[in-house]
C-alpha cells in the first residue's frame, strides 16, 4: 500500500517543474503548461488528503472536480488570449507582449 509520503513526494516533484517552468520559460505556452502544472499539483494534493482521511470525507475530492473545471476554462481562456497575441505580433514571447499595453 502507498503512503501518504509517496503522494506528497510526486506534489513537490509536480509543483517543483512547474516553478523551473515558469521562472525559465519565456514562450508564453510553456508558461501556461507550467500553471497547469502547478495547479494539478495542488489537485492530486487534494485527492490524497482526501483518501487518507476517513472513508466518509470526500470533499477533497469534490474540490478537486472543481479544480479540474476550473483549469480546463483557464487553459482555454489562456489560449485563446495566446492566440490572439500570435495574430497580432506572430510571436508569442513574452517579453514582446508587454507592448501589447499600448
Amino acid at each position: 500500500m502507498e503512503s501518504l509520503l509517496q503522494y506528497l513526494m510526486i506534489s513537490v516533484a509536480l509543483f517543483a517543474i512547474g516553478v523551473y517552468g515558469l521562472v525559465s520559460k519565456r514562450n508564453a505556452i510553456r508558461l501556461l503548461f507550467s500553471v497547469e502544472i502547478l495547479a494539478n499539483a495542488g489537485v492530486l494534493n487534494l485527492v490524497v488528503f482526501s483518501r487518507f482521511l476517513p472513508a466518509t470525507n470526500v470533499i477533497g475530492q469534490v474540490f478537486a472536480l472543481f479544480g479540474i473545471a476550473l483549469l480546463a476554462a483557464e487553459a482555454a481562456v489562456g489560449l485563446a488570449l495566446i492566440l490572439v497575441a500570435y495574430r497580432i505580433r506572430e510571436d508569442i514571447d513574452v517579453l514582446e507582449m508587454r507592448e501589447l499595453k499600448e
